[in-house]
């Protein structure tokens, strides 16, 4: 399937997998903070377009994570959208090994802290243990698909 895309110099392509349920979103380089309304946002509607809630967001070539943008994803955007799909967010982030280091040194909440959340957030550096823990997710194995 090709990807979906809003523009040459978008920062954000996204390709849905039909056979693993599963939306990827690759982020091509760092945004401005001015791209990244439009970018969720488009991200949104293909999310709603495939009623996919099974997510992996390549950040592999972002360089950070802005601390108002993490706080609006966990606290408003993460919790609104799994209520639009219908059920839990599963999101699995495919980071770079310098990017994770800074995400795990932060403030940013530990893996364990959504439990009790409408949405679960994982973060990975390799991409076959990112996906393998989505298909894990939506009760379906990867082997089982082959």
């Amino acid at each position: 399937m090709l990807p979906n895309f809003l523009s040459d110099t978008t920062p954000l392509h996204t390709t849905y997998r039909p056979d693993l349920h599963v939306l990827v979103s690759r982020w091509n380089y760092q945004p401005d903070a001015s791209q990244l309304p439009p970018a969720y946002e488009f991200l949104t509607q293909d999310a709603l377009a495939h009623n996919c809630r099974f997510w992996l967001q390549d950040i592999r070539r972002r360089t950070l994570n802005e601390p108002e943008v993490v706080q609006w994803m966990l606290e408003s955007y993460f919790p609104s959208i799994a209520t639009h799909l219908g059920g839990r967010l599963m999101v699995a982030y495919l980071a770079n090994p310098s990017l994770l280091q800074t995400i795990q040194g932060s403030s940013y909440p530990s893996d364990s802290s959504y439990s009790t959340e409408a949405f679960d957030v994982q973060f990975f550096t390799d991409e076959a243990a990112a996906m393998q823990w989505l298909q894990e997710s939506t009760g379906l194995s990867l082997t089982a698909r082959h």
